[in-house]
């Protein structure tokens, strides 16, 4: 069992990254055996914990211990999507001895940690909170069984354990100079300190946030009333919580009130921060706003023999290694679907989070000539399409289902499941072009494309998210004409975007893959050429420390600074 008395770090700190770093985050995607993820959050702080690690960062992670993952995605009898939620266990996790209560509803939860040591997934230490145990009864052992449970009050309480629980963590292992939330389920963390220090600028100082997509679904909000009632502020008045995060409705705001709590936000691109100072512009005291782009690890992400061959400007190498990999994707694809997909055809591959914004049948609009594309004997076609819809989205699983139906009699298309970290490596290693559709300016970041640029798959994409600050048309990727978003409906926006898109592939794409394969190679090339180091999350890792962590504090008349009566905390 792991001690926490006078815990440190199990490695030497570099000095560039002294301070020391509580990263709150609700999934993590360390590894495809540990199975606390759901998607591109949990891939980004994957990697950043990661990459904190090779860097040596003053930097631990606090998480959940989700005791049946986000769900299993498999298939039914007749071959669609079904949800399956197995108990998982997980031996190479060790048990601490941090154990302590905390009033959820009325009731003293029992809260237990364990811990990932850095040596199993080369990743910063990882603790991880569960209520699974014994000493609690049925109903809260269930808030960390399911990652981002439906019921209403489960959530808020996830929401406490993370937050309130994790901060608790961090006291008894000696507290840390920067609480970073990643996204805002952690919320709750702040106002714990505020409990505790009586001083909403000393949370100001201590506490950072990053903000991870526009939208609505994504900015968490719940009932004020009802969080009070369980217990989510800790004990601060209600009157006080309003004044804070200047609630006056029924319903709390996690994204705003995290800017209220922050010294500083960020961005998770470019665009993302122009896109996320504009959504709250509105909101007078909130911290500044800025952008740091996500990234993933390269070395955890590329396929080594691939890169090899990049490395060593090796030609031949790349075609054979890069047929290779098709082959091996290939073969899931015929084990789940019984279709024998050719390496020598080009592949398209849409695969990420199954989100109605992302578009996933978008190819599918006009299906006369989206068939005629495919069965096109000159230039034939191959498209895998992967991604997990919320376990209870039905609207997501019934297209993800209308998909599989109109490609199960049709030799060269094809969907698959369980999509988590391993199929996502096959995927973009077996890819010849890695296809991005969200409406833009809704896709905050997208980082599957920056992974499939390691592999070898180019991207043609919406002008959305990271892609702005990687394509060169033509180069390194394949960009859609951008739909005006301002004074288009979205039935015109998609229509807009599908000519476009269909356009770009029959007329750009897929001559250049048969036409000229040597330049498709060149543009291939280039897109691994381009997508390192600036999209290695090592630059990312870096620069959270540079421009957040280390960002100076600055009390600019943001909000009821100091008018509270030490009383009133």
């Amino acid at each position: 069992m792991i001690s926490y008395s006078n815990w440190h770090l199990p490695y030497e700190i570099n000095p560039a990254y002294k301070q020391r770093t509580a990263y709150f985050c609700m999934e993590f995607g360390v590894h495809q055996a540990l199975k606390i993820y759901s998607g591109g959050l949990g891939y980004l702080a994957g990697s950043h914990m990661r990459s904190a690690y090779e860097l040596r960062q003053n930097l631990f992670g606090i998480g959940i211990l989700w005791r049946y993952g986000y769900y299993d995605q498999v298939r039914d009898d007749h071959g669609f999507m079904a949800v399956q939620f197995q108990k998982k266990l997980y031996t190479f996790l060790q048990q601490t001895d941090i154990q302590f209560t905390i009033p959820i509803n009325g009731k003293e939860v029992m809260i237990k940690v364990y811990y990932l040591a850095p040596e199993v997934f080369n990743s910063a230490p990882l603790f991880l909170l569960s209520t699974d145990f014994p000493e609690n009864e049925e109903a809260v052992r269930e808030y960390t069984h399911r990652l981002y449970d439906r019921n209403h009050e489960t959530r808020i309480a996830q929401n406490m354990i993370l937050g309130i629980g994790g901060a608790k963590v961090v006291d008894l292992l000696g507290g840390a100079d920067v609480y970073h939330m990643n996204e805002g389920h952690a919320l709750a963390m702040t106002f714990y300190l505020f409990s505790k220090w009586k001083d909403v600028d000393k949370v100001r100082e201590h506490v950072v946030f990053t903000t991870h997509t526009p939208e609505k679904a994504g900015n968490e909000e719940h009932n004020i009333n009802d969080m009070d009632r369980m217990g989510f502020f800790s004990g601060v008045p209600l009157e006080i919580i309003r004044k804070i995060t200047r609630t006056e409705g029924e319903m709390l705001g996690y994204t705003p009130s995290a800017l209220y709590m922050s010294k500083i936000s960020n961005g998770v691109s470019k665009l993302h921060g122009e896109v996320s100072r504009e959504m709250w512009k509105d909101y007078a005291g909130i911290c500044p706003i800025t952008h740091v782009t996500n990234a993933q690890q390269k070395k955890f992400w590329a396929d080594r023999e691939l890169n090899q061959a990049y490395v060593n400007r090796d030609d031949m190498g790349l075609k054979v290694i890069k047929k290779e990999l098709k082959r091996e994707l290939f073969e899931v694809v015929a084990n789940q679907t019984g279709k024998m997909f050719n390496p020598n055809v080009f592949t398209i591959v849409w695969s990420r989070r199954f989100a109605e914004y992302k578009r996933a049948n978008l190819l599918l609009r006009n299906k006369e000539r989206f068939l005629n594309f495919i069965n096109n004997p000159k230039y034939p076609v191959q498209i895998v399409w992967a991604g997990k819809p919320y376990p209870f989205d039905f609207g997501a699983i019934n297209t993800f289902n209308d998909i599989i139906s109109f490609t199960q009699d049709r030799p060269n298309l094809a969907v698959l499941v369980g999509y988590e970290i391993e199929l996502s490596y096959l995927l973009k290693r077996g890819a010849d072009v890695w296809l991005n559709t969200p409406r833009r300016p809704r896709e905050a970041s997208g980082t599957s494309g920056m992974t499939a640029a390691m592999n070898g798959a180019v991207n043609v994409s919406v002008l959305d998210g990271w892609i702005p600050e990687f394509s060169v048309h033509g180069e390194n990727s394949f960009i859609i004409p951008p739909a005006d978003h301002n004074t288009m409906e979205t039935v015109e926006i998609d229509n807009f975007d599908y000519e476009n898109l269909m356009s770009v592939l029959e007329n750009e794409v897929v001559p250049a893959y048969y036409d000229d394969p040597e330049r498709w190679l060149k543009i291939m090339r280039k897109s691994m050429h381009d997508v390192y180091p600036y999209f290695d999350s090592d630059r990312m890792a870096v620069e959270y420390y540079q421009k957040i962590y280390q960002h100076p504090f600055s009390p600019v008349d943001r909000l009821l600074d100091k008018v509270f009566d030490q009383s009133e905390g």
